[in-house]
């Protein structure tokens, strides 16, 4: 019995054995031959991630034209483990770069890891690429990567567009592993606006390598590799031409030019100047440019529309007239006495010219400064409020409304909200003793209030709806399926009824159309303009010309804001470029002999003597010298050669604050 229970036990041991190593073959064989799974976590040496970079999105215009595209570049690579002695001299002559360079790029590639690829250099043109092909086998351990860099037919819109630049670190940390080193991101524009609906998706290739290093094919014939998605599309509210046009007449000029659709916010035109070829912040090239564009004194890289602050001067008037007849503290036949000047106090406002019994229509058409003081006056004194400070903090309420002294909500980053403030800063600045007669200026734009140029043009668009705005914005729709943002279709109202609109419409239009207007130079042919000039004080130099308005009267199809730093009266050079703008848009061209004026504003020169810099810089004015109000624009109604630089006659030049 004994023999027989050792006999027993003897092979339910030995059963063990077997059935263990069994399980042990049968997990091995799993894991070697049937789980992928397995096989592809152990990141063994012969087999890589190659990582396929999907092109971005391009950028259309409202019509569908290239903005932006894409354009093939090639990396060079190395995996620094695999690299054989070889001829240096020859491959950076291939590749186009300095020996040093080569050598501290790919010191840096072994750094980082001896057995994953690294970039030795970057974003290799296509006749490079094709060289370097036909000589690569002689270098060992190197190969080439493809991706795709930005580029812009036109060589427009670059504060639109914006541009992409390789990745920081930190950008590296917040991005919860999408972007690794050497990825590029959209840092400023549309590009950093929309980044994550232009960048794709990054795809991959499991690259299967034998012991020689020899690459074999995609493992398991690509059945895990994954493939790049290509960015989405955007096409933005831009028209082309337009937007060249605009480049084109501030051209030596420093400022900007929005221009909207009042219907829908979208903005057609968004200049900033000076400007700067967007071609240059691609390639590899692009850091020497941008340290050269950083030299330019006039800043460059300021995106003006969204970013300079200006007072906006006589182009305030029209929204406070409103605020007026909304509150009923005005009507349109409401009349005040013009001397000359407003007085309150020890403070004088100097309005540039006698009007005498002054009413809205004129009041606005004439841009008196003494009737804007009235109905500031009369705001900010109503009864209805325990004191002025209580009436001025409702005042400025209202006026935020507009979009004044708040952001708009524009879709581009580093918008900045303008300067309005409230009663307790002027509390604080002033004790509790101060009253209307302290803030006067603001009641002619002036003063301290500030709004960007899309503010102003924002206004407009306003005026033109008879009582709201669309929030502006500069891509129309997204992908192929046109998608539009839900805010981009609300009504903004802005608290004044509609019937209060025609009487100070007529102002403006009187302003464009009439013989004592101030804005006559922003008239054009067949089309009734609504607008208003406005000369902005400057402590730094000459004033800055400003013209806002809208056309046609009826049925506006475009609302525009226009400012020229240093170049005097509204009507010398901020109105006829206006002029231009809507005529182009409206018409698709200039007409007749104002095309001798539109090539005559495209070669004139208004800047600020340059500072002595070392350098040379990218952008270069043709001149310093900020011509005369007198010499701004050929005659309006007679033709002219181009070379031509007759005087302003009007008598109402002096009449545009």
């Amino acid at each position: 019995m004994e023999t027989n229970s050792l006999f027993n036990r003897k092979y339910v041991v030995q059963g063990l054995f077997i059935v263990i190593g069994l399980i042990l073959l049968g997990t091995l064989f799993y894991i070697q031959v049937y789980s992928d799974k397995y096989f592809l976590s152990a990141k063994s040496n012969v087999l890589r991630k190659i990582y396929t970079f999907p092109a971005r999105g391009v950028i259309l215009d409202r019509h569908e034209k290239v903005l932006v595209q894409n354009e093939p570049v090639y990396d060079l690579m190395a995996i620094p483990n695999d690299v054989k002695p070889f001829d240096t001299i020859e491959l950076c002559r291939i590749i186009d770069v300095d020996t040093a360079r080569f050598g501290k790029n790919l010191r840096k590639a072994r750094r980082l890891s001896r057995y994953q690829p690294g970039i030795i250099e970057k974003q290799l043109s296509v006749e490079i690429y094709q060289a370097l092909s036909e000589q690569l086998s002689r270098f060992p351990g190197f190969f080439v990567q493809s991706r795709t860099i930005r580029q812009y037919p036109d060589s427009i819109g670059s504060h639109f567009v914006g541009y992409i630049k390789e990745v920081t670190q930190k950008e590296i940390d917040r991005s919860e592993g999408y972007y690794r080193s050497g990825d590029y991101i959209g840092k400023s524009g549309v590009e950093r606006a929309y980044e994550t609906v232009l960048r794709g998706e990054r795809g991959v290739v499991n690259m299967l390598y034998d012991v020689h290093n020899v690459p074999q094919g995609s493992y398991a014939e690509g059945k895990f590799d994954t493939a790049a998605v290509s960015g989405e599309q955007l096409i933005s509210s831009l028209d082309a031409g337009l937007q060249k046009m605009g480049e084109e007449l501030m051209r030596n000029k420093i400022g900007s030019i929005v221009a909207i659709e009042p219907a829908t916010g979208e903005i057609l035109a968004f200049v900033s100047s000076p400007s700067y070829d967007p071609n240059l912040m691609v390639g590899r090239q692009q850091g020497n440019n941008y340290m050269e564009l950083l030299k330019n004194p006039n800043r460059v890289f300021n995106i003006r529309p969204i970013q300079g602050y200006y007072s906006p001067g006589s182009a305030f008037k029209p929204l406070d007239a409103l605020i007026g007849l909304q509150e009923g503290v005005i009507d349109e036949n409401t009349t005040f006495n013009c001397p000359g000047y407003f007085k309150v106090g020890n403070h004088i406002t100097k309005c540039e010219h006698v009007d005498g019994n002054i009413a809205l229509r004129r009041g606005l058409a004439r841009s008196c400064n003494t009737y804007a003081c009235y109905v500031f006056q009369k705001l900010l004194t109503q009864r209805k409020y325990k004191n002025q400070k209580i009436a001025y903090d409702d005042w400025r309420n209202k006026v935020k409304l507009w979009g004044l002294g708040d952001t708009l909500g524009v879709d581009l980053p580093s918008e900045r909200m303008g300067r309005l403030y409230d009663a307790a800063y002027y509390s604080k600045k002033y004790s509790k003793y101060w009253g209307y007669g302290t803030v006067i200026s603001l009641a002619i734009g002036q003063g301290e209030m500030d709004a960007t140029p899309l503010q102003m043009a924002n206004i407009m668009a306003v005026i033109a709806n008879r009582g709201y705005y669309i929030k502006p914005h500069l891509i129309k729709a997204i992908g192929q399926k046109h998608v539009i943002r839900k805010e981009y279709v609300r009504k903004n109202y802005v608290g004044v009824d509609a019937r209060h609109f025609n009487p100070v419409i007529d102002g403006m239009q009187e302003a464009v159309n009439s013989p004592w207007g101030t804005a006559i130079q922003s008239r054009i042919p067949d089309i009734l303009m609504c607008g208003k000039t406005g000369t902005v004080q400057n402590s730094r130099g000459k004033n800055h010309s400003v013209f806002i308005g809208f056309a046609p009267r009826d049925n506006p199809k475009i609302a525009l804001a226009v400012i020229v730093e240093n170049a005097g009266y509204g009507s010398a050079y901020a109105a006829p470029i206006a002029s231009y703008m809507a005529e182009k848009y409206l018409k698709d061209s200039i007409g007749g002999y104002r095309k001798a004026q539109v090539e005559w504003m495209k070669k004139q020169v208004v800047l600020p003597p340059p500072p002595k810099a070392k350098g040379k810089p990218l952008i270069k004015p043709a001149d310093s010298t900020v011509l005369k109000t007198e010499q701004a624009l050929p005659a309006l109604n007679s033709p002219v050669k181009p070379e031509q630089q007759p005087k302003i006659t009007s008598r109402n030049e002096h009449s545009a604050q």
